[in-house]
């Protein structure tokens, strides 16, 4: 099959299975909450090559899924709001990260033949799904309160850092190289929040509005080329372009901060549109189409490596979490915050894929820790909302609620 086929036909069979995935999470929603991702990837290994093998990832939809995955890491850090997470909670999830981040590096240094590969396995074991816990701490309530904003800041944390680490890490740069190039891009990023925090001259607001519901879309083009001019100058400085698109979030949150709400609240949702409605399905689905399943179900001992990663999920995450959480916080809620903090997925996907192509990581290993990663969206934030005693309650009249699903 040539390339041009290749394309055509995972063109079609990737937007089926992107369709077919909110369907399915709805039509189990009454059972069980079961997040959009994980039936994307599903999908995406059923149509790839390892099981019925009729769609393949050619160049375009290899571009495409880098896309998403740019797309993915701008929302994630435009979700982010810093003003809410400032002092104890910032503090108390960047001490519980770092603990995580030590513990899980030298363990994976230890166990593995080659330390420094078990090292970067190690650190997709410190990540936090922020996209997939932000919608239920939505839907049940709780964002506004401690544990919300608590439950956030180790989100954020569980995001940022990790994408700090494979910029130091998976570079292969020097030490030293790697600390001048990020302050480089340290003060490029402050010079754009600086700007972005400027008041915006009374034509720019107009505009936005003007345009909001027009072809102009100037709100939406001045965003898309935060983006573009972020993960530009994060590949110029040779850092991931994460960084770059993760940073880029967190400036065009600045951006459009003084935008009246409702503007501001059309905006959001034509991002989203682009991001989950297009681009970062595109990812998840190729991303299963590359997951490698012939590798783990073959052996045995690989198979078994998924349950020990969930469990490493939880104690080299959760409980660092857990035990740095607020005193205040009752028993309950501490212990609902380690299995948040301890649900990861979307940044062990981008860990595995890169430290593969990069021979840091056998296949096999990378997809156990990616089977884990699905039962942990799975199963913790279900056993979150159980010992917190919440449920989703009813969308208000006329207000869609939105779905445990994202990333």
């Amino acid at each position: 099959m040539t390339g041009d086929s290749v394309d055509a036909v995972a063109l079609v069979l990737i937007p089926a299975c992107a369709v077919a995935a909110p369907l399915l999470a709805d039509r189990l929603q009454r059972w069980l909450a079961i997040p959009t991702v994980v039936f994307e990837i599903v999908l995406g290994v059923l149509i790839g090559p390892d099981v019925l093998g009729w769609a393949e990832v050619g160049d375009l939809v290899d571009a495409l899924s880098e896309f998403g995955l740019a797309m993915l890491m701008f929302l994630a850090g435009y979700e982010i709001d810093f003003a809410r997470l400032r002092g104890g909670p910032l503090k108390r999830a960047v001490g519980a990260w770092l603990i995580t981040l030590a513990v899980a590096l030298g363990a994976g240094a230890l166990i593995n033949r080659d330390p420094l590969n078990g090292a970067f396995a190690g650190l997709a074991l410190t990540t936090t799904a922020l996209g997939t816990i932000l919608p239920i701490l939505r839907d049940s309530g709780a964002l506004p309160t401690p544990f919300g904003a608590m439950t956030m800041a180790t989100g954020a944390v569980g995001e940022f850092g990790p994408i700090i680490a494979i910029a130091l890490l998976l570079s292969g740069n020097t030490p030293a190289k790697s600390a001048v190039i990020l302050g480089t891009f340290a003060v490029l990023t402050a010079l754009a929040v600086s700007y972005a925090r400027r008041p915006r001259p009374d034509v720019v607001t107009r505009l936005i509005r003007r345009t909001l519901r027009t072809s102009g879309q100037f709100a939406i083009r001045t965003v898309i080329l935060v983006l573009a001019v972020m993960v530009s100058a994060a590949i110029w400085l040779s850092l991931d372009m994460l960084l770059g698109a993760f940073t880029a979030g967190i400036i065009s949150r600045l951006l459009l901060s003084d935008v009246p709400e409702a503007e501001e609240e059309v905006i959001e949702a034509k991002l989203e549109g682009i991001g989950f409605g297009f681009l970062v399905p595109v990812f998840f689905v190729v991303s299963g189409m590359n997951f490698d399943l012939d590798a783990l179900l073959s052996d045995p001992g690989t198979l078994l490596l998924v349950p020990v990663f969930l469990l490493l999920f939880a104690a080299l995450r959760g409980v660092p979490a857990a035990l740095l959480a607020p005193p205040e916080l009752p028993g309950r809620d501490r212990l609902a915050l380690g299995l948040f903090g301890a649900t990861a997925l979307p940044l062990v996907v981008v860990i595995t894929t890169i430290e593969v192509e990069a021979d840091h990581l056998p296949s096999s290993t990378a997809a156990a820790l990616v089977g884990a990663g699905m039962l942990s969206v799975l199963l913790f934030p279900l056993l979150a909302q159980r010992l917190r005693g919440q449920t989703q309650p009813p969308p208000p009249e006329g207000r869609p609620r939105l779905s445990a699903e994202s990333w």
